[in-house]
């Protein structure tokens, strides 16, 4: 999930220190996301989402 997450971020044009700050989680936590060290909470990931355009199942399933 985590390098779905950069691959949209970086698509959006978006930097880590602004999809944190829009998502309201710190950067050091979406850093670890991107990682593959962290899991986000469903809320949290909802938000990312949202931000990004996405479904959370575009997120999180690489086949879709």
């Amino acid at each position: 999930m985590g390098r779905r997450v950069r691959a949209f971020r970086k698509l959006k044009g978006y930097t880590q220190q602004e999809l944190a700050d829009l998502t309201g989680i710190s950067l050091a936590v979406l850093g670890a996301v991107e990682r593959g060290n962290r899991r986000l909470e469903d809320q949290i990931l909802d938000k990312i989402a949202n931000v990004l355009g996405v479904t959370t199942e575009e997120l999180v399933n690489p086949d879709s």
